[in-house]
């Protein structure tokens, strides 16, 4: 056995040298949320939701992962049924969706935390099967984008009976359907306000709608919509404009990708077209800015960096050029979440990945206890319960052998800690049942 650790595969909390409360842990102002860590539930689509709704196993799903002050992210949610792209992924357009969500809200607002929605349109990422009719006949519509041209192989799409397929061929959106998707997006707020959530993020990333009219890879278009940067940025920055007008900039959030090309979403100049893009954010006051780091690409996986490259060094730009909170994400652990905000890169880290196997994830960053490892084989299921809801939660005898290395911590430690329910106010355990 590791002899840094004890029994339970622990660590104490706060050793020389770990400044975690100082930094991922500690708090911060957030639009008009005041939150208690940085630590982030990212947006991660897990295919749940039967009937484009969420599930009672949504409510368990989020719950788990809510931490007092803390902030989560839902999945993608569709603003629209012609927004799907992948097999039970929830909406928010209709109101039996707006209701099933109002349980999730105040699920995770019963555990003292904030919830934004993330709302998007995947655009042409998606597949004839998941389009409404075109007609009574049952003939199916194709998906929308800014351009005629599929998502390439070796790309494919989800179908819900588990096969990959290929991409159906889109059709460009004209002007006054763009307007309408614009309005979708709007009312998509709006509902999201009536479900009870704290703001939205609006997914302008990954090669889904907005992100493919903003790259020059895909938007081949010769109207107002296409050609020059500021061209492919109107759209997002119409949708962006509707959104803060509908809810308000504090409740507004965007999260956009320009030096990533998954689904062969890329551009002839990412940094430019981002910095333009940021330019014209700043003077809405939106509550944060996420930005996914190139981890992710074409040519395979690399570890986050903000500065190891070319790629990674534009995100300094974007960080330097963005006035308000920045949110990055790009498969971060506990150290280098900490570096990153220790050293100025960013104000949030968002998880995705170590949140799916570890609904308590703040608290073990906190006791710096052993994570689980997630199965990827249950990540996109329809299952309710296995590889969801089922992952283990730290027990109170474990948080219990942690709170015993308490003289480590700073009193400042020790108070997130009591607010938690996790240290002991007055010398005695029962406030570690309460978790």
């Amino acid at each position: 056995m590791d002899p840094s650790r004890n029994s339970i595969g622990c660590q104490p909390p706060h050793d020389a040298g770990d400044d975690i409360f100082d930094t991922l842990l500690s708090p911060l102002d957030v639009g008009n949320m005041r939150l208690s860590h940085r630590a982030v539930l990212a947006p991660v689509t897990r295919c749940r939701a039967l009937g484009y709704c969420p599930q009672e196993a949504h409510v368990a799903y989020y719950e788990q992962r809510a931490s007092k002050g803390g902030l989560l992210i839902t999945e993608a949610v569709s603003v629209c049924q012609e927004g799907i792209g992948f097999p039970h992924s929830p909406g928010i357009w209709s109101d039996d969706q707006v209701k099933k969500w109002q349980r999730v809200a105040r699920a995770v607002h019963g555990k003292g935390a904030y919830i934004f929605c993330q709302l998007w349109h995947v655009g042409r990422a998606s597949h004839k099967y998941y389009q409404p009719c075109v007609d009574g006949e049952g003939q199916l519509n194709g998906p929308v984008s800014s351009t005629g041209n599929k998502v390439p192989g070796p790309w494919k799409v989800r179908l819900p009976d588990g096969v990959m397929a290929d991409y159906s061929d889109p059709r460009p959106l004209k002007p006054q359907e763009i307007n309408i998707v614009v309005e979708q997006f709007r009312r998509a707020a709006r509902n999201a306000m009536a479900a009870g959530f704290d703001g939205v993020e609006i997914h302008g990333a990954h090669g889904y709608l907005i992100d493919q009219f903003l790259k020059d890879g895909i938007n081949d278009r010769q109207d107002e919509y296409g050609g020059s940067i500021r061209n492919r940025c109107r759209f997002a920055l119409e949708v962006m404009s509707a959104v803060t007008e509908e809810i308000g900039a504090e409740r507004t959030a965007m999260r956009i990708s320009p030096i990533i090309d998954h689904l062969a979403a890329t551009d002839s100049n990412p940094v430019a077209l981002g910095l333009h893009l940021i330019s014209h954010l700043n003077p809405m006051k939106l509550a944060y800015l996420h930005v996914t780091e190139p981890r992710m690409t074409s040519e395979g996986l690399k570890p986050p960096s903000m500065i190891a490259d070319d790629g990674d060094k534009s995100l300094l730009l974007f960080r330097r050029a963005f006035q308000g909170r920045l949110m990055v994400s790009g498969g971060y652990t506990r150290e280098t979440g900490m570096d990153a905000i220790r050293e100025g890169a960013a104000d949030l880290i968002s998880y995705g990945r170590l949140f799916i196997a570890n609904p308590d994830l703040p608290l073990r960053f906190a006791l710096k206890a052993k994570l689980c490892d997630g199965d990827r084989s249950t990540y996109y299921t329809h299952d309710q319960v296995k590889g969801y809801v089922d992952y283990e939660m730290l027990t109170v005898s474990q948080m219990a052998a942690q709170v015993e290395c308490a003289s480590l911590l700073t009193p400042s430690s020790q108070m997130q800690l009591q607010e938690w329910g996790v240290m002991p106010q007055e010398g005695v355990m029962s406030g570690i049942a309460s978790l």
